[in-house]
């Protein structure tokens, strides 16, 4: 649940592309690697190259196919709903699992929903903890501001006090 999220027909486009870059960019490194291994001992840059120009657009389409279904799903619970929580990225992370699985029978698809939403709620049992982490650095250097402030306050008191007050010299009254 990141708070500096667009709003939801905007961030399923945004989801789409990102999940795409993603992908291609890992399916890159993996594929160019892939490539060299299997290619013959002189060829192997040519072959990381080709492997890669092949396979990678592949791998970029199911990132995106993954992230934009599940933003879809997670943005259809968020208006049903009418509420942003936790709960929402798990399920959509489940549905999302299982509905890439349909294909290959129920039984597979039960099992890829129940292990989308496993990972999802890890990945949201992170971002709580890592939420809370922060709150609690925020609150103890909010306590030492408080504590300096504090203390530069009473050191100000005790500098008045030290200080002897000099009485403002009245105006003398002359008297007839």
């Amino acid at each position: 649940m990141a708070m500096r999220e667009q709003p939801c027909p905007y961030r399923i486009i945004d989801d789409f592309g990102g999940a795409f870059s993603m992908g291609c960019f890992a399916g890159c490194i993996f594929y160019f690697l892939k490539g060299m291994s299997f290619a013959p001992k002189k060829e192997r840059f040519f072959g990381g190259i080709q492997l890669l120009k092949r396979r990678a657009p592949i791998l970029g389409g199911s990132f995106a196919l993954w992230g934009g279904l599940f933003s879809i799903t997670d943005c259809t619970l968020m208006h049903l709903r009418n509420k942003q929580d936790y709960f929402n990225p798990i399920i959509a992370g489940a549905f999302t699992g299982g509905f890439l699985a349909i294909r290959a029978g129920t039984r597979i698809a039960l099992r890829n929903a129940i292990f989308g939403g496993i990972i999802l709620g890890f990945i949201q049992l992170a971002e709580v903890g890592m939420l809370k982490m922060q709150m609690r650095e925020e609150m103890r250097r909010m306590q030492q501001q408080q504590q300096q402030q504090m203390q530069e306050m009473q050191e100000m008191m005790a500098m008045q006090v030290q200080q002897p007050t000099s009485k403002k010299q009245q105006p003398k009254v002359e008297k007839y």
